[in-house]
Order: C-alpha cells, then sequence, then structure tokens
C-alpha cells in the first residue's frame, strides 16, 4: 500500500499531465486506433464506476 505522500504526488502528477495534454492537445495526435482504444478503456472504467460488470451474465 502506497502512502499519503506517494499518493498525493502521484495525484499531482496525474493533474499535470491531463492539463499537458490538454494544452498540447496530444490525444488529437494519436493514430485513430489508439484514440479509439482510449474511448474504450475510459468507457470501461466509467462502466466499473456505475457498478456495472466486466463480462454480462450468462
Amino acid at each position: 500500500m502506497s502512502r499519503a505522500r506517494q499518493r498525493a504526488a502521484a495525484r499531482a502528477n496525474i493533474r499535470k499531465a491531463a492539463a499537458a495534454a490538454r494544452r498540447n492537445r496530444t490525444i488529437a495526435h494519436l493514430p485513430k486506433s489508439v484514440r479509439s482504444a482510449l474511448g474504450r478503456q475510459g468507457a470501461k472504467v466509467a462502466r466499473a464506476k456505475r457498478g456495472g460488470r466486466s463480462r454480462p451474465r450468462r
């Protein structure tokens, strides 16, 4: 388990990276396949946060 200072540093790094990506439009310059993969991954995380299952029930 990481310590509180380490988690705080990680959160700050994520905020900095997100700000840089918005500023530089990094995602817009990526290949289409990578962009769509990022979108799929984001949708998967959003679904999991809403309490959805990763696989449908049989």
